[in-house]
């Protein structure tokens, strides 16, 4: 599988992602617990990687981060 990155990162969403999760004032254990509620398998580490750019997020995850932080996911690519 190639590898991609966009400007040295693999997503566009984890700034957002952080930003969202810290107003919330969750950890990101907290955050991978809603995920896993909503069906997504993911685990802190996981999400510590997705906030730090070195994780793809798929389609779906994105869509359950978006749910599971109360925003957009066009917010969450900086679309907004």
């Amino acid at each position: 599988m190639k590898i991609y990155d966009y400007k040295g990162r693999k997503n566009l969403c984890g700034d957002r992602v952080r930003e969202a999760r810290a107003r919330l004032n969750i950890t990101q254990a907290d955050l991978a617990a809603r995920l896993q509620v909503a069906g997504v398998i993911m685990e802190r580490d996981s999400v510590s990687r997705i906030e730090i750019g070195t994780r793809f997020v798929t389609d779906y995850e994105l869509l359950v981060l978006s749910d599971a932080l109360g925003v957009s996911v066009e917010w969450l690519l900086m679309r907004e």
